[in-house]
């Protein structure tokens, strides 16, 4: 007997992934320039985000620093997600709301970019990391949801927003997965070029 439920999260998955495709290309292919600049240019990426998308962050910077499909040098990308005894002293001591801003200006320099991640587009953190990004001449790349949220009204014509057009939190997260794994191909093929070896 089939589990229609089972079922029916694999059709809504699919279903959304096919049609946010042709939305999100365009995006996605600015991300990737974003980040091919950057990082030709010597700059670093950092990302942010809570929960779900906090795993994300930390998956994305293990693809750069490791690999994602071919053998190369490290690329420079950290999950500001990562260090507790940051995110537990600045929560403590601050607001949970700075835990990623203080970071960024620790470690953000002009040239770097944000990724920043957040479903709904309004998690406090990742708007400040986002505000202090741009006081540093940083670029944003933003993985969001819904309408985009507060995140979508703070970009500017330099910044991408991958907005997946979707309420629902799940299938965000799974089309924002795949759209880190279509980056982390773009800029391996944006610096060096060829076919994955098999």
């Amino acid at each position: 007997m089939k589990n229609q439920l089972i079922l029916s999260h694999f059709q809504e998955s699919a279903e959304l992934k096919m049609q946010a495709a042709e939305q999100l290309e365009a995006p996605i292919a600015r991300a990737i320039e974003i980040m091919f600049t950057a990082l030709s240019n010597g700059n670093k990426i950092m990302s942010c985000g809570n929960g779900g998308s906090a795993a994300d962050c930390q998956h994305f910077s293990a693809e750069l620093v490791g690999r994602f499909e071919r053998e190369r040098l490290p690329l420079p990308a950290m999950s500001l997600t990562t260090d507790t005894s940051i995110l537990t002293a600045v929560g403590n001591d601050y607001s949970y709301a700075d835990v990623f801003s203080k970071q960024v200006m620790a470690f953000g320099q002009a040239g770097d970019v944000l990724l920043a991640i957040s479903t709904s587009g309004n998690s406090a953190n990742v708007v400040q990391a986002v505000e202090a990004a741009l006081e540093r001449d940083m670029r944003i790349v933003a993985l969001t949801g819904k309408n985009g949220g507060i995140l979508a009204t703070m970009l500017t014509d330099l910044d991408a927003n991958i907005c997946v057009p979707h309420e629902r939190t799940a299938r965000i997260q799974e089309v924002h997965l795949l759209a880190i794994h279509c980056i982390c191909d773009g800029i391996d093929n944006a610096l060096f070029g060829g076919e994955v070896d098999e």
